[in-house]
């Protein structure tokens, strides 16, 4: 199968929110609860599908509800099915590489801003989390907001409500995840990806600038069309339908999640 687009993700995170563990879900499907801290800089990848008929509508921050469902494109479009591989670049959360994890803001198309549900600290840090990345990032980056470890709810220290208020008064996307059971995990990266492609369609987004941290692959050509937006010719053809995961791939693993 061949990529069309390849977007780039970063993560934002403080030590111990199981960044790496969501990561490692999505890529390889598996949850490994004993893990070492990252050092330096490693990536997963994974392909995936977007594209459909859809109805929903953007919104300045669109958030989520907190049950699974399936989601649409955030532009309300018809959109061809396209393969899009994503590429996501797991830093080290120690103040020694945090150097290197602001350099690769600037080559990033979307960012997870990740806490932990459980550790009210790692919620209070956002703010400062947010301002480093707009600060050195590309204007344009998408950023979904994730409030991981939902499976422990009896041990719940920021609600439910508190995570979407933020997301809301900041224009991100918002979902809560769960590493271990999966919930939501995928939907996490894939709302993303839509959002960064209905940017694209919008021509919000140059892929021929390399700091928007988008990529074209394999199969994919672009034009203007008469309302001065950007298409893409996909090299997979395709109707409507939701979005649909498909032939996925992992690079650079880890023994650990955080």
């Amino acid at each position: 199968m061949h990529n069309s687009l390849i977007f780039i993700y970063q993560y934002i995170f403080d030590i111990g929110v199981g960044k790496s563990c969501l990561l490692l879900q999505f890529t390889d499907k598996r949850f490994q609860p004993v893990h070492d801290l990252t050092i330096g800089v490693e990536f997963g990848a994974r392909m995936i599908t977007i594209g459909g008929d859809s109805s929903s509508s953007a919104t300045s921050a669109p958030v989520s509800t907190k049950k699974n469902s399936s989601h649409n494109n955030a532009s309300g479009s018809n959109m061809t099915k396209t393969p899009i591989k994503l590429q996501i670049w797991d830093t080290a959360g120690q103040e020694s590489f945090r150097s290197i994890t602001r350099s690769y803001y600037r080559g990033a198309a979307g960012a997870l801003l990740v806490y932990d549900i459980t550790r009210r600290d790692t919620f209070q840090h956002l703010s400062r989390w947010l301002e480093e990345a707009r600060n050195h990032a590309n204007a344009n980056m998408v950023i979904m907001l994730i409030g991981n470890k939902s499976d422990l709810e009896h041990r719940r220290a920021v609600s439910f409500e508190e995570g979407r208020a933020f997301a809301q008064q900041h224009g991100l996307i918002f979902l809560e995840t769960s590493a271990k059971t999966a919930t939501n995990v995928d939907q996490a990266f894939v709302q993303t990806a839509e959002k960064i492609y209905d940017n694209i369609l919008k021509g919000v987004v140059d892929i021929s600038n390399d700091s928007h941290g988008i990529k074209a692959g394999i199969g994919a050509t672009a034009h203007n069309n008469a309302s001065g937006s950007t298409q893409y010719n996909s090299a997979t053809k395709g109707g409507g339908g939701n979005v649909k995961l498909t032939a996925e791939t992992s690079t650079g693993k880890k023994s650990g999640c955080c």
